[in-house]
């Protein structure tokens, strides 16, 4: 076994995959995000559905997404093998104090909050994504393409008008964001890029992105349900 591959099955090796991992995931959600907002455009979704055939079909894109999807199964792996080690080195011992401080509490937590996300994920793709890798969305004009491209904004906007559905993507947002609130600052932490000087920084840019993130997200169903409508 190569230095390499033990690193990667020890403890630390796989708390660095997960913040390595991690830190390429939020970076996507940025990206995601700017794409969702196409949503809130007053065009019939032709910004959006611009957005979805090129995120689709571009060759370069087509290889990051797979490397995302890649991503968050090795994430969540990594993530549910960390759980189990911890639990197993716990054993039966009780702590006096239990979840004595705000930090352990939190990671403590991660997993389960890990486990609705990756739910949330599989659910989120099985209704929008792989409806437009199976074709079967009626096609559109665009302005960008000569050819028509499927109209991915009907069922998205149709999802947003439904209650249950929206309270349920506001649940989830919320789920998110402590999830990233936590795994922001412990990636920099775990990574050994945090420094006295540079902690609070990171701690405050980590607070912005866990709420300004999930709460760009939220907003897009909200307007969606709120407003009289646009298909």
């Amino acid at each position: 076994m190569s230095w390499f591959t033990k690193f990667l099955s020890s403890s630390l090796g796989q708390k660095v995959v997960m913040s390595l991992t991690g830190l390429f995931l939020m970076l996507f959600l940025i990206v995601h995000l700017l794409g969702n907002l196409q949503l809130l455009k007053d065009d019939n979704g032709e910004a959006f559905n611009t957005y979805a055939f090129f995120m689709t079909h571009n060759p370069l894109i087509k290889i990051i997404s797979y490397t995302l999807y890649a991503f968050i199964l090795w994430h969540a792996v990594q993530g549910i093998r960390l759980w189990q080690n911890n639990r197993a080195a716990r054993g039966n011992i009780r702590y006096a104090v239990a979840f004595s401080r705000t930090s352990e509490r939190s990671a403590r937590n991660m997993a389960w909050l890990g486990i609705v996300i990756f739910v949330f994920i599989i659910l989120h793709m099985w209704q929008f994504w792989l409806q437009m890798k199976m074709g079967v969305l009626q096609p559109v004009d665009v302005a960008a393409y000569e050819h028509p491209v499927q109209n991915l904004y009907l069922p998205v906007a149709e999802a947003f008008k439904n209650p249950f559905y929206v309270a349920f993507y506001a649940i989830c947002m919320v789920v998110i964001a402590f999830h990233l609130w936590h795994g922001f600052w412990s990636s920099f932490q775990t990574l050994g890029l945090n420094h006295p000087r540079y902690t609070p920084l990171i701690k405050a840019v980590g607070y912005i992105y866990a709420i300004g993130i999930p709460a760009g997200f939220a907003i897009i169903p909200l307007v969606f349900y709120f407003s009289s409508g646009k298909v």
